[in-house]
């Protein structure tokens, strides 16, 4: 091996190292924190049997739309409301992980061991801040696409079993086009829910107890404080705007009344998205508050 490839390699194996505790940091948080793939899951094996009993009711409008993609909403239902359900989950984990993500290692005292390994205050909180805004998306957008297969098997089971032609539900449903938007908001909306989560690692990291009130109380405070001084709710329109302002910003959806797009995909707006004042701002905030859950867990000691 000559010089210049040795010269090549060491920049990788650089970067390779630099990965490897952050890596292992997010693995931790997998090992001991299984309601983040476990109540997913719980939720993906609800659904299946929630549709199966809609199905055997609602065949007639299956029926309809294999003839008509007019009716196409009968097909559509049981795949939106899956994504629907296992994304709600999925974010309902995040906060309660997110709450306890460094509550808890002060709670069992186990911060002394883990600041005692050779893995920085940094690296911890990435690798926490990771699990909502990487990990739980990814969870969801997989085991979203295992249910719609599984939808799919029993919806061609149903139909074969009645008479009607399994085959033409392909014709009507292109899955596909319900994964890439899926997978475009799930990305979306972690970038959007980046300073809501990592207020909460603010929070984790710095209350003694009930972290979830102590999560609520400040924005309240803020709200009741305004509302009783200037009769105004204007914060409570921008906290409003946090929890829901990313569909608008991401989607173009067709108007009320109007008939729905043959191709989903016409309503994605990534560019609307991405200059969106609000996106850059919040993900300025989210830095500023792992910035400050850092600086806090290298004072922080156990409860």
């Amino acid at each position: 091996m000559n010089n210049q490839s040795i010269e090549i390699q060491a920049p990788a194996l650089k970067t390779h190292a630099k990965l490897q505790p952050i890596y292992w940091s997010v693995r931790r948080e997998l090992w001991e924190n299984r309601s983040i793939y476990i109540a997913p899951l719980i939720m993906a094996c609800i659904i299946p049997i929630g549709t199966l009993i809609g199905m055997t009711h609602q065949l007639s409008q299956m029926r309809a739309a294999l003839l008509d993609p007019a009716h196409r909403a009968a097909i559509d239902m049981p795949y939106d409301a899956a994504a629907f359900l296992i994304m709600v989950t999925v974010y309902l984990t995040g906060v309660f992980y997110s709450l306890d993500a460094l509550y808890g290692e002060r709670r069992d005292r186990s911060i002394h061991f883990w600041k005692s390994m050779p893995i920085s205050d940094l690296t911890t909180v990435l690798a926490k801040a990771s699990i909502p805004l990487v990990v739980l998306p990814l969870v969801a957008f997989v085991i979203t696409v295992a249910v719609h297969v599984v939808i799919l098997l029993q919806s061609f089971m149903i139909l074969s079993g009645n008479g009607s032609d399994s085959v033409a539900l392909l014709a009507q449903l292109h899955l596909l086009n319900k994964w890439i938007p899926l997978f475009y908001a799930l990305v979306a909306s972690a970038l959007w829910y980046a300073p809501i989560f990592s207020w909460f690692l603010v929070i984790s990291v710095w209350a003694k107890r009930t972290t979830f009130l102590w999560a609520l109380l400040p924005p309240v405070s803020i709200f009741v404080i305004e509302k009783i001084a200037f009769n105004t709710s204007h914060f409570f329109d921008l906290v409003k705007y946090r929890l829901f302002g990313w569909y608008p910003e991401t989607f173009n959806p067709p108007a009320l009344g109007s008939a729905p797009a043959s191709n989903p995909l016409v309503y994605l707006t990534p560019g609307k998205f991405l200059s969106t004042p609000g996106l850059w701002i919040g993900l300025a905030v989210a830095a500023v508050f792992v910035a400050l859950a850092i600086r806090i867990r290298r004072y922080r000691g156990p409860l």
